[in-house]
């Protein structure tokens, strides 16, 4: 997820997080209440709504649902690259030492949601397939509840929290790229893998203009959507070529600044409003359906458990040290946290299942582990 610049200026991050959570957490009420409006069939009716883009013969059309999904996701890919390279090459994971003990943290906050997942949904293997579902963090909600604690957190274990999610977000592209692709076609495949070459030899030029990394990343767009892979990777892979550095000045800083408000206040939101309906009729089966707890569970239970037994594991072997001035409960808040899966878990559901009955399922599930993570991460946090 979109994470915050810097710390330099936390009261203003802070600020900018905590809007940032409570317009995504407005988004998501709003589509609950629509789903279970009068206005219901419409609003449906509305993501389906076909949208036809380009010139003739080559057009794409699809659904509005299906343009956010693959095409405004592509952007928030894109912003989510840019923010991972950064803190690989400058911020807190460039430092080996600093980076050991939010990488196992992050693994374990991945492994052990999904053996939970597993563990829950083994009777169906029609459901094993959203495995990866829990193991995602969405940065905004997360980092918001933080913004809202203000200084009862220590700045070093919101720089261990984020450094965990940038972890997470990578983690989750891999899962995306390997487990979550379609039908491959070799000849768009191979269109790709060439549109690619054209921006290494962009970066290997030191073109710092941000233009050219743009028009290339959209014939990548089209490559990768016609090769049946997620588009939205090339907005990751466009992102591994941004130059970082060009003398004073940053053609990555720059993009991923002029891209931040639009993904945070418009792209996030969007999407959640076009994912998080679910409609009530049916609510107490829903809830006792395998997938919705395997879901919940693994986010409430599995992320915490993971992270902070990653985290006790690694610093009594000796090769990891605890955040500045962190106690224990405060990182079993920030795991509780880290289980507020909501925008990444509804798209990995939505690559999972697509637009089947099985979705509605996944929204709830998603809904309720984030909901109650949130409150047991502030909680823990607030009391600490």
């Amino acid at each position: 997820m979109p994470l915050p610049r810097a710390m330099a200026h936390p009261t203003d991050s802070n600020t900018s997080e905590v809007r940032a959570s409570l317009v995504l957490f407005a988004a998501a009420l709003l589509a609950l209440i629509a789903a279970n409006s009068m206005f219901a069939s419409a609003f449906k009716s509305l993501w389906a709504t076909k949208i036809a883009i380009g010139v003739a013969p080559y057009v794409i059309e699809d659904s509005l649902k299906a343009w956010i999904k693959n095409g405004l996701m592509a952007v928030f890919f894109l912003h989510v690259g840019l923010e991972i390279k950064a803190q690989f090459l400058e911020g807190a994971l460039a430092d080996r030492k600093r980076a050991t003990l939010p990488i196992v943290a992050a693994a374990g906050g991945i492994v052990v949601p999904a053996l939970i997942f597993l563990a829950i949904a083994h009777s169906d293997p029609s459901i094993s397939r959203g495995w990866a579902i829990p193991t995602a963090t969405d940065i905004a909600f997360a980092v918001g509840v933080v913004g809202l604690l203000g200084k009862r957190v220590p700045a070093a274990l919101k720089a261990f929290l984020l450094a965990v999610a940038v972890i997470d977000d990578l983690a989750a592209i891999l899962v995306i790229a390997i487990f979550y692709t379609g039908n491959i076609a070799p000849a768009a495949l191979g269109f790709a893998v060439a549109i690619t070459l054209c921006l290494q030899a962009l970066n290997q030029f030191r073109v710092t203009a941000l233009w050219p990394y743009l028009l290339v990343g959209v014939l990548l767009w089209i490559a990768t959507y016609h090769a049946g892979v997620s588009p939205t990777l090339a907005g990751v892979i466009v992102a591994a070529f941004i130059p970082l550095r060009a003398g004073g000045h940053s053609p990555l800083h720059h993009l991923e600044q002029a891209l931040r408000p639009w993904v945070l206040f418009g792209i996030m939101p969007l999407f959640a409003v076009a994912n998080a309906g679910v409609p009530f009729t049916g609510l107490t089966s829903l809830l006792t359906g395998t997938l919705t707890q395997a879901i919940a569970i693994a986010l409430i239970v599995g992320k915490p458990v993971g992270i902070l037994g990653a985290v006790l594991l690694s610093t009594a072997a000796g090769f990891a040290e605890l955040p500045r001035g962190a106690t224990m409960r405060q990182l079993a808040g920030v795991g509780a946290l880290a289980g507020i899966g909501f925008t990444m878990s509804l798209f990995i559901g939505d690559l999972a299942f697509g637009s089947g009955p099985a979705m509605d399922d996944v929204r709830l599930g998603v809904l309720t582990g984030s909901l109650i993570s949130g409150l047991i991460g502030y909680a823990l946090l607030r009391r600490a």
